[in-house]
C-alpha cells in the first residue's frame, strides 16, 4: 500500500476510534472487514498506530495544535507505527518540520498528565495504593502485554506443547506462576497451528489461569462459573475437574455464550452446561441454592487491569461509572453466594485495579455475611504447588488475604482475587 494511503486510512481509524461510542477492538475488526485488500503487515500498522494514539492520547492532544491539517491526520503521524522514513514520505515538508520538533521534546519536560497518560480521576486512586510503584505501573500499562497460553491439561502436557511450538519456530517460555502456562513473544499466529485446532492450548492471561486455580475444581464437583463470558476460566475449570461432575457457565449475554461454543468444542469437555441467565436473581440460579461445591464470581467490571491490551477503557469511563459498576458487583456476588452449600468454596475476582471494586467489596461481603470465612489467598495457592504465591498477595492489615496482580510486578493483566469458605 502507497504511504499516502496508508496514513489515510490510519487517520480514519483513528476517526473513528476516538469516537468511544464503541470498544476499539470492535472498531478495529469492523474496520477490517469493511476493508478485505488491507494485507497483515498494514493491518498490523494500522492497529498499533491506533493503540498508540489511545495509549498516549494526553500527550498526543497537547501535541497535536502546533501542527497542520485534520485533528486525527495529526494525532495518526504520532503515533505511527513503522520505520521513520516510510512514513515521512506521505508528510508534506510543513508537518515533517512539526513531527521533527515533536520528537525533539524529552519526557522530563513533559508536565505529568502528558508523560502518564492517564485521566485525571484515575490517578489518585493509583498514587494512593502504589506509591512509587505508579510510574513502573504507567510504564507496563503504555507497553502493551505479551500473550499467554493455557496448556488444556485434560488433553496435554505442558512440555509436549512447547515442543510442538519450539518445531513450528514459535518459543514459548513457561509461565513463572502458573503451571498450565506458556509465554509467547511477539504476536504469532496461532489459530491454525495443530495443537490449538486440536483444543491443546488457548490463549488465556497467566493472571486469568490462576483465578480459576483459586477455585480448585474437583472431579466430580458441582461447579458454578457465574459470570462465563468467553468462557476461558471455565475451560480451565472443566480440565481440572478432568471432564467430570457438573460444570454450569452462566452468563447474562447469549452472544457471548453463542462464541464460547466453538472453543468448548475443541476442548474436548463433557462435563459443561453453558446457559444464559437473564439476572443474577434468576431462577436458573435460583433452583441450585445451596448444592454447589465451588462457585466462581468474576463479575463485570471497568476491566482498568487490561489498560495494556485495552487502553481506550480508561477513557470511555468515569468515577460515577465505577460506582454504579459496584453495585451490580455487590448484588452479583450477594446471589452467587447462595449457591454455594457448607463447607463450599466461594471466589469473587476481577480485572480492575481500583479498590472500589476489590477490596471494598469483599471487606463489606464478609461483614454482611458471618458464615462465610476468609481464606488466605497465598496460603491456597501455595497448596497448589504455585511458587512464590506469596508475592502474588497483598492487604497489609489482612496478610496474604487477597490475590492482587500488577502488570508491572507480575507481567498479567491487573487482578484481584477474595476466597471464601462457607461454614
Amino acid at each position: 500500500m502507497h504511504p499516502k494511503a496508508l496514513l489515510d486510512a490510519c487517520s480514519e481509524l483513528v476517526r473513528l476510534t476516538l469516537r468511544f461510542d464503541h470498544p476499539a477492538d470492535a472498531i478495529v475488526s469492523r474496520f477490517f472487514r469493511e476493508h478485505r485488500g488491507l494485507g497483515p503487515r498494514e493491518r498490523a500498522t494500522l492497529a498499533e498506530t491506533v493503540y498508540t494514539v489511545l495509549r498516549k492520547k494526553n500527550l498526543f492532544d497537547h501535541l497535536a495544535p502546533s501542527g497542520s491539517g485534520p485533528k486525527e491526520r495529526r494525532l495518526a503521524i504520532l503515533g505511527f507505527y513503522g520505520p521513520g522514513d516510510f512514513l515521512r514520505s506521505a508528510l508534506t515538508e510543513q508537518e515533517i518540520n512539526w513531527l521533527d520538533q515533536c520528537e525533539k521534546i524529552q519526557p522530563h519536560d513533559l508536565m505529568e498528565r502528558h508523560r502518564h497518560n492517564l485521566p485525571e480521576w484515575l490517578v489518585q486512586p493509583l498514587k494512593d495504593q502504589l506509591g512509587e510503584g505508579f510510574w513502573p505501573l504507567v510504564e507496563s500499562f503504555n507497553k502493551g502485554a505479551g500473550l499467554d497460553l493455557r496448556v488444556n491439561t485434560f488433553k496435554a502436557k505442558r512440555a509436549d506443547v512447547q515442543k510442538e511450538l519450539a518445531a513450528a519456530g514459535i518459543k514459548a517460555l513457561p509461565t513463572p506462576y502458573s503451571p498450565w502456562g506458556l509465554r509467547i513473544a511477539g504476536k504469532p499466529a496461532l489459530n491454525k497451528h495443530p495443537a490449538f485446532m486440536r483444543g491443546d492450548f488457548e490463549v488465556q492471561d497467566e493472571g486469568s489461569q490462576l483465578l480459576a486455580m483459586l477455585l480448585d475444581a474437583k472431579r466430580g464437583e458441582m461447579v458454578v462459573d457465574f459470570c462465563a463470558g468467553a468462557g476461558g476460566k471455565t475451560l480451565a475449570l472443566g480440565a481440572s475437574m478432568r471432564s467430570t461432575g457438573r460444570l454450569y457457565a452462566f452468563d447474562t449475554s447469549v452472544g457471548r455464550l453463542d462464541a464460547f461454543k466453538s472453543r468448548l468444542a475443541r476442548s474436548g469437555l463433557s462435563n459443561v452446561h453453558p446457559a444464559a441467565i437473564a439476572h443474577e436473581r434468576d431462577d436458573r440460579v435460583k433452583r441450585l441454592t445451596g448444592k454447589i461445591d465451588r462457585v466462581l464470581v468474576d463479575a463485570p467490571c471497568t476491566g482498568l487491569g487490561t489498560l495494556r491490551r485495552n487502553p481506550d477503557l480508561k477513557w470511555r469511563q468515569d468515577m460515577k461509572a465505577v460506582e454504579e459498576m459496584t453495585v451490580k458487583q455487590a448484588a452479583i456476588l450477594q446471589s452467587a453466594a447462595r449457591l454455594v452449600k457448607s463447607g463450599g468454596r466461594l471466589v469473587y475476582a476481577t480485572c480492575s485495579v481500583l479498590p472500589q471494586e476489590n477490596e471494598a467489596i469483599a471487606q463489606a461481603f464478609s461483614q454482611a455475611n458471618a458464615d462465610f470465612v476468609p481464606l488466605e489467598a497465598g496460603e491456597v495457592l501455595a497448596s497448589l504447588k504455585v511458587e512464590h504465591a506469596s508475592d502474588l498477595c497483598s492487604g497489609a492489615d489482612s496478610g496474604q488475604r487477597y490475590l492482587r496482580l500488577w502488570p508491572h510486578l507480575h507481567l498479567t493483566d491487573g487482578f484481584f482475587a477474595a476466597v471464601w469458605q462457607r461454614k
